[in-house]
Parts: structure tokens; C-alpha cells; sequence
């Protein structure tokens, strides 16, 4: 009986998936950034374990590999999902207007994240990044704030795009 009961009340339900419908105004490209240089450090780490254990397929294998593969995939998406919350809640009409790569930009970070999904591909997360920093450049831009490539400070040192503060 609560089954159906519950049944009854999903279907008059909507789910929705947002970053936040106040709007909040809290938007930063940063967690996009984390993702694509994630989606680097797990290519590589996949790529070491491989040469390490040549054919060898032991447990420890199979675990790290699956745990690499899972995070990439994660942060992969994770990547999309920034730069499309920001896409549909933040840039504007005359952002487009003042930024009119901004279309192309999106799509190609979508694909590029596909991409880093489907492959073990270094070049693909580097691409990814690339397309990333491109879009923070412009966000921050946008917010009127002056920015600058640094070395991030993890175990990939791939460049990244801060705003000055």
C-alpha cells in the first residue's frame, strides 16, 4: 500500500538538477579547472600503472585501475557540469555578444569532456584543460577581474587561470 501510495505522489513530482535556483550569484570556474586537471593526474597515474605491472593483471591491479578509470570518468563529468551550470544560470545574451566564441567554447568543452571520458588519452585531458582556462579567462572577464596563469600546485603542474583578487 505505501508503494503505491509513493508511485502516485512521484508522478506528480518534478526533479529538477540545478547548481542553485535562488540564483545564488556564486559562480566560479574553478571546480571545472579541479576536474580537468583530475581527469590529467588519473590519465597519468593509469598510464604508470600500466607500465608497472605490464601484463601482470593481479587484484591490486585491477583495483587501482578501476578506482582510476571511476575517478577520471567523475571528474570528467564533473568538468561538463561546472561549465554547463555557468553556461545556463550566469552567461548572458551580451555576454555572448561581447564573447561570441563563447558558443563554440562550451561545445568544445563538452566534447573535449566526452572525450576524456572515453579515452586514456593525456593529450585529450590537456585539451580539456586548455579549453577550461580559455573559459575562465573569459568569465572572470566578464566579472571584471584580471587573471593569470599559474602552475597548479598538485602532482600535475599543468598551468591554470586564477583571477587576481
Amino acid at each position: 500500500m505505501l508503494r503505491k501510495i509513493t508511485q502516485k505522489i512521484d508522478q506528480h513530482i518534478e526533479v529538477v538538477d540545478a547548481h542553485c535556483d535562488i540564483p545564488c550569484g556564486i559562480y566560479d570556474p574553478h571546480l571545472a579547472l579541479i576536474g580537468a586537471l583530475t581527469v590529467i593526474r588519473m590519465v597519468d597515474l593509469i598510464n604508470d600503472l600500466v607500465e608497472a605491472h605490464g601484463k601482470d593483471l593481479d587484484a591490486e591491479y585491477l583495483n587501482s585501475m578501476a578506482r582510476y578509470v571511476a575517478v577520471k570518468e567523475e571528474h570528467a563529468e564533473l568538468t561538463k557540469h561546472e561549465i554547463r551550470v555557468i553556461w545556463g544560470d550566469f552567461i548572458k545574451d551580451q555576454h555572448v555578444e561581447s564573447y561570441p566564441q563563447l558558443p563554440g567554447l562550451v561545445h568544445k568543452i563538452m566534447q573535449l569532456g566526452s572525450k576524456a571520458r572515453q579515452t586514456v588519452d593525456r593529450e585529450s585531458g590537456v585539451a580539456l584543460l586548455d579549453a577550461v582556462n580559455e573559459f575562465a579567462e573569459i568569465f572572470w572577464q566578464i566579472k571584471d577581474k584580471k587573471t593569470k596563469r599559474v602552475p597548479a600546485p598538485f602532482p600535475v603542474t599543468d598551468e591554470m587561470v586564477v583571477p587576481l583578487l
